[in-house]
């Protein structure tokens, strides 16, 4: 009995030895440009959910918005893959009804205004296979300027469904109803 326990005790610390060895991972470091989500309303409630954004977060890191989102170009509206909006209802998105379900969300900055534009592909990376012709809505919003300026891009809703965008001093406010 006593070589019995010996022989499984040895075989199974040999078959974690090996398991653990072979299903080794490499991770990668933390994204420079964390990951994030806000949705409207802001409760915890699953089932509560209108509208989900996801998308990661760019710092400035000593450089200015212009350099990062050019103006007149489409850009990713955050860092890493093109930004992710979800509506859980149909919603008007500025003065375009937009059917319940999951688009990309890119932005032409400019200096008085931003085009705010959702797009039908799904799964990009950054705004390079940016296709107009998948465009579902565009809306045009002005900037506002803001005393408290914003080290990384943000984006955050108001208790009416408006979603505001933020960075270093510039605002804008996107209306979703």
């Amino acid at each position: 009995m006593k070589k019995s326990t010996l022989i499984s005790t040895l075989a199974f610390s040999l078959v974690m030895l090996l398991s653990t060895t072979l299903s080794a991972q490499t991770y990668s470091d933390l994204d420079k440009s964390p990951l994030d989500a806000a949705s409207f309303p802001s409760s915890y409630k699953v089932s509560e959910k209108q509208v989900k954004v996801i998308y990661s977060r760019p710092q400035l890191k000593g450089r200015d918005v212009a350099t990062l989102a050019p103006d007149g170009k489409v850009w990713r509206t955050g860092a890493n893959e093109a930004v992710e909006i979800t509506f859980y209802q149909d919603k008007m998105f500025g003065d375009k009804k937009v059917k319940a379900g999951t688009y990309t969300m890119y932005t032409i900055p400019n200096e008085a205004e931003w085009t705010i534009i959702l797009n039908s592909d799904l799964n990009a990376w950054g705004s390079y296979s940016y296709n107009e012709a998948n465009d579902i809505a565009r809306v045009t919003v002005p900037v506002t300027q803001d005393e408290e300026s914003l080290e990384a891009f943000s984006m955050a809703f108001d208790d009416d469904g408006t979603m505001y965008m933020g960075w270093d001093t510039l605002r804008v406010a996107v209306p979703i109803k």
